[in-house]
């Protein structure tokens, strides 16, 4: 955050002395000078719902400057809301989640400084455009936003050229022009006990080599077969075919905010409603029914997207555990073709 505040501030702080009103910034329907103030507006509302753990509706606020605030002094207050914004961040615990109206109604610390980030990155372009000056942020400050709160958008020549193109200010070569656009922050679904997380590229990146995905893991963990899923998960992304609600879900307990293991989707339902699901647990979380509570809600919201009408769950055949789990969450076992493996169905309820 504070990176893509200073090099906002430091580009513009040379042309403070030009006249921002009344030039209009690149696309946009508003001029240089507001969407300047549009910046910190969007850098202290986003800090107003991490700091204070909004979870219903935005904080009740506005932003405005004093009468006479020059360019300079615009530029002051998107320094010291940035800063604001920063503490936010790091004082908000791992955990924490927070209202935003899109996709699915909250965000953690990770997903606004993603936001707040992407929010300086592309007006500070659009300023920019429309005042004549060359701008282009440091990549890794691109990529920090696309792999968090884009994991839709397949990654192209530089992140820098996918995050125009994918926010509709930009071209790429053989992708048709964006003329609608929203960011996705991961999807959480809630149990009794647990917290499913969607994994988003930038975690399952981390994952599936040696790291935690930013995960703060029981002893362990996380086991090989979440590294495995994990990669699968990042070679989604990279082939532009991810669709993050049909990943990967960290389970992550309620009274630790530890992990304890990975539930997912091998991918989006088939033309028949079809799903397959996986999962697995590490070995000390084992024999306490988290899978059979995490598999039971997973399965739920599956069922309850009209795409879907019946998931899958295929496992060895010598592997008496995930039976139980699988016949515990409703499953019913049904013939199966591979003599290795035995399948597992769940449908949607018969509307008769």
């Amino acid at each position: 955050m504070e990176q893509a505040v200073a090099e906002c501030v430091g580009l513009l702080g040379a042309v403070t002395d030009r006249a921002w009103e009344g030039v209009r910034a690149g696309r946009l329907e508003w001029d240089c000078r507001e969407t300047a103030v549009h910046i910190a507006e969007d850098l202290i509302a986003y800090a107003g719902q991490l700091a204070g753990r909004e979870q219903d509706a935005y904080t009740p606020f506005e932003l405005s400057l004093e009468e006479g605030a020059g360019n300079t002094g615009a530029l002051r207050v998107i320094s010291t809301m940035g800063a604001l914004f920063a503490a936010a961040i790091r004082t908000a615990p791992r955990e924490v989640r927070a209202f935003h109206p899109y996709p699915f109604r909250s965000a953690n610390r990770e997903g606004f400084a993603a936001m707040g980030v992407t929010e300086v990155l592309l007006h500070t372009h659009d300023i920019s455009e429309g005042l004549g000056l060359s701008y282009e942020p440091a990549p890794e400050l691109c990529d920090f936003v696309l792999t968090r709160i884009f994991p839709h958008v397949q990654p192209g020549p530089t992140p820098w050229s996918t995050l125009l193109w994918a926010t509709g200010r930009g071209e790429l070569p053989g992708r048709a022009p964006v003329t609608h656009w929203r960011w996705s922050n991961n999807l959480v679904i809630g149990t009794e006990r647990l917290t499913l997380q969607g994994v988003t590229p930038a975690a399952a990146t981390d994952l599936s080599t040696v790291g935690d995905g930013g995960f703060a893991w029981i002893e362990g963990g996380p086991v090989e077969g979440t590294r495995i899923g994990a990669g699968l998960v990042y070679k989604q992304y990279e082939d532009g075919v991810h669709r993050p609600e049909w990943g990967m879900y960290a389970l992550v307990r309620r009274e630790d905010g530890r992990a304890i293991g990975a539930m997912g989707f091998h991918g989006v339902p088939d033309a028949a409603g079809r799903v397959e699901v996986g999962y697995d647990l590490v070995e000390g979380a084992r024999g306490h029914g988290y899978a059979t509570e995490a598999l039971r809600a997973l399965s739920a919201w599956a069922l309850g997207r009209r795409e879907t009408r019946t998931v899958v769950a295929n496992v060895e055949r010598d592997n008496l555990p995930s039976q139980n789990v699988l016949a515990r969450a409703g499953f019913t076992q049904v013939p199966a073709e591979d003599p290795e493996h035995l399948t597992y169905e769940l449908r949607e309820p018969d509307e008769g």
